[in-house]
C-alpha cells in the first residue's frame, strides 16, 4: 500500500515521503481499516518536527485520527466487516495511508449525518472542545465565550459547540477571508487580531465585564491578552500553544482578579475516563444529526497532498479542517 513516512524530523514538506510498505494485518484486539479519510491535526506536524509529547519511532506514518471501513476482524476483536468507524491508528503506523489497524476497544461508530471527511474531523477537535467548554470550563447559557483561533479546524469546533450551549461568542481571527468565515460559523462578533485592539474591544462588548470563557489553542500573546479580559470567575482553557510560545502565567495575577487556568489534554480521558469519551461521542453524534455542529472542511486533499496540507496546518494558513481522502486518487 502506500503510506506517508517520516524518516527525519523537520518541516513536513521535506520530510514526509510517500512510499510503498507492505499491507498491515490486524493483529488480537484489532481492526483493518481502510482508509476513508484522514484529518489532519497540528499535532501532525509537531511530530514530524519531533515538537510533539509522543514521539514514534522513526520512521513512522502520522495522521492520529480516521473514518475508515472495516475490512477484517482481528482474533478476540469485535467489529462487523463493512462498518464504517472513528479511529485513532496507534503510532507508529497512523492514518495517511490506505489501510492501517485500529484497537477495536477504541473505534467508534461513524455519524450518520456526515459523510466521510467531516466524520474524520469529529472526533478529537470536537471531543477537545467538548471536554474544555463543559467538562472543565462549565460554559452556562449566557456567558461570553471568547474563542481563539475561530476559523481553524479547533476554534471552529468551539464556536459550534458554544452556540449549541447558548452562549455569545467572540471570535478572534487573523485577517479578513478568516474572519468572513467565523462570522458564517456564528460567532456573535468577530475580532482581527491584527487589526483590532481585542482587549478594549472584548471589554467594549460585555460592559466592562469581560469573557467569561476562553479556548486558547494559541498561546503566546493569545493568552496575555485573555487575561486582560477575562472577567469575574472567569476560566481560560489551555488547550494547546499554536503560535509555539508557552506562556508562564502569572498566579498572582490570577489570584487579584479571580479567574482560573484550566489545562485539557483529552487525550488522558482515553485512559483515565474512557466512559466519558463514550458519552461526548454520543451527544456529539447527536448534535451532529440535529445539523447543531458540522465540521467546517477547508479542503478534501488527495493522499498524494497530505504532506503540504500538513504543512498548511503547521504555517496557519488554513481554515477548518483539512482532510486527506486516499479514494480522491482513485476517482481520477
Amino acid at each position: 500500500m502506500k503510506a506517508w513516512r517520516v524518516s527525519a524530523n523537520g518541516e513536513p514538506r521535506e520530510v514526509m515521503r510517500l512510499e510503498e510498505v507492505p499491507d498491515p494485518e490486524p493483529g488480537p484486539g484489532q481492526l483493518l481499516l481502510r482508509v476513508r479519510a484522514a484529518n489532519v491535526n497540528f499535532p501532525d506536524a509537531l511530530l514530524c518536527r519531533g515538537h510533539y509529547q509522543v514521539r514514534p519511532p522513526l520512521p513512522f506514518t502520522p495522521g492520529v485520527e480516521i473514518c475508515g471501513e472495516v475490512l477484517a476482524v482481528g482474533e478476540g476483536a469485535t467489529g462487523s466487516v463493512g462498518q464504517r468507524v472513528l479511529a485513532q491508528p496507534p503510532l507508529p503506523d497512523g492514518g495517511f495511508a490506505e489501510y492501517a489497524v485500529a484497537d477495536a476497544r477504541s473505534v467508534r461508530p461513524a455519524p450518520e449525518a456526515l459523510d466521510d471527511a467531516e466524520a474524520a474531523a469529529l472526533h478529537i477537535g470536537y471531543q477537545t472542545g467538548w471536554f474544555g467548554l463543559h467538562r472543565r470550563a462549565r460554559l452556562q447559557a449566557g456567558e461570553t465565550l471568547l474563542v481563539h483561533a475561530a476559523a481553524g479546524g479547533v476554534g471552529s469546533a468551539a464556536v459550534q459547540l458554544g452556540k449549541a450551549a447558548g452562549a455569545r461568542v467572540i471570535g478572534v481571527v487573523g485577517g479578513a477571508d478568516k474572519a468572513r468565515i467565523a462570522r458564517e460559523l456564528g460567532c456573535d462578533l468577530v475580532l482581527d487580531r491584527r487589526a483590532d485592539d481585542l482587549v478594549a474591544e472584548v471589554k467594549n462588548a460585555t460592559g466592562g465585564r469581560g469573557a467569561d470563557v476562553v479556548y486558547d489553542p494559541v498561546g503566546g500573546d493569545a493568552y496575555a491578552k485573555s487575561v486582560k479580559c477575562i472577567a469575574f470567575e472567569g476560566r481560560i482553557v489551555v488547550v494547546g500553544f499554536a503560535s509555539g510560545a508557552v506562556p508562564s502565567p502569572a498566579l498572582n495575577h490570577a489570584l487579584v482578579k479571580n479567574y482560573s487556568v484550566l489545562g485539557l489534554h483529552w487525550g488522558l480521558y482515553n485512559t483515565k475516563d474512557p466512559a466519558a469519551v463514550d458519552a461526548c461521542h454520543e451527544e456529539l453524534t447527536k448534535l451532529a444529526a440535529q445539523g447543531v455542529v458540522r465540521p467546517l472542511i477547508g479542503g478534501r486533499i488527495p493522499l498524494a497532498g497530505a504532506a503540504e496540507a500538513v504543512q498548511r496546518v503547521a504555517d496557519g494558513t488554513s481554515t477548518g479542517r483539512l482532510v486527506v481522502l486516499p479514494g480522491l486518487e482513485e476517482a481520477r
